[in-house]
């Protein structure tokens, strides 16, 4: 499944599960799990520029 836009913390929580489904995967190895995490929530803080 492949999504074109930013990181939002529904994709984040999948590859989360993923990592922890499968420690010995190149996804949990790497870190990819709290990198997406912290691209989740910088997303979030700059979504918050509209509102009033």
């Amino acid at each position: 499944m492949s999504k074109n836009g930013p990181m939002d913390h529904e994709a984040a929580d999948r590859i989360a599960a993923a990592a922890e489904r499968d420690p010995e995967s190149d996804t949990a190895q790497s870190g990819f799990d709290d990198r997406a995490a912290a691209a989740a929530d910088r997303n979030d803080d700059e979504d918050d520029w509209d509102d009033d």
